[in-house]
């Protein structure tokens, strides 16, 4: 399974999309407020929301307007969550999780971005049976490693996998236990560089040269749309 970007690649992307980032955060409040109810100590989906919010320097105002008009207190905009599958150039596989209030809209704008980057948009299904949902919480080399290996483990965490490279490592755990996991940690003084439940390829697949650029320009241009909340690859090689 491959490795997600650096923590610093992360929230380097981040900052420099401040506004879309409260964008994307915004829509996934509320449709984890109107699935789960506005409650976030019994709705895992919405906690986590929050805490990319707050990651965000978000204002609890404006989360809680948005927890509001998903339950129905405030006025509000229904999104609809839309998963396209498709491959890239150099037949690279590609998940774009949406979260729309115009289907039509979104799906010509995806569609309209793997043809620009000689790509093809594929029916559901067709790349998803590659990746895996799982949570992930990443350290930056330098991290006491047997500790953080303790915690984990009994914290009910699935694997706790070092890069030899630079001596990062993640915490991988499953989707349900993700919070649980990620609480314990933290209360034993470990907090994670950047914790997120995201979806990860079971195998790369390498690419280099113009294959490569185009793949990243492809990634890069769905990220920027506001109805694209993520996007996953297994491209390997990527700058």
């Amino acid at each position: 399974m491959g490795r997600g970007p650096s923590i610093a690649a992360r929230k380097g992307a981040q900052d420099a999309q401040r506004g879309k980032i409260f964008t994307k955060v915004i829509r996934e409040i509320s449709v984890a407020a109107r699935a789960g109810g506005g409650d976030p100590h019994s709705n895992p989906r919405l906690r986590s929301a929050i805490d990319k919010g707050l990651s965000a320097n978000m204002t609890k105002d404006v989360i809680e307007r948005a927890i509001k008009k998903a339950t129905g207190e405030l006025e509000g905009v229904v999104y609809e969550e839309i998963r396209y599958e498709g491959y890239g150039a150099g037949g690279v596989a590609v998940i774009v999780d949406c979260l729309t209030d115009n289907r039509v809209r979104t799906v010509s704008d995806v569609r309209h971005a793997f043809t620009k980057f000689h790509g093809n948009l594929g029916t559901e299904g067709s790349v998803a049976f590659m990746f895996k949902k799982l949570g992930v919480l990443s350290y930056d080399a330098g991290a006491n490693e047997d500790a953080i290996t303790e915690a984990a483990i009994e914290a009910g965490a699935d694997d706790v996998v070092v890069y030899p490279e630079d001596g990062a490592i993640d915490v991988l755990t499953t989707p349900d236990t993700f919070a649980e996991v990620k609480a314990a940690l933290e209360a034993a003084g470990l907090a994670p560089g950047f914790a997120e439940i995201t979806m990860r390829a079971d195998n790369d697949s390498k690419v280099e040269g113009e294959v490569a650029e185009q793949v990243q320009k492809l990634l890069h241009w769905l990220e920027d749309m506001d109805d694209v909340q993520n996007v996953y690859s297994n491209a390997e090689g990527l700058g």
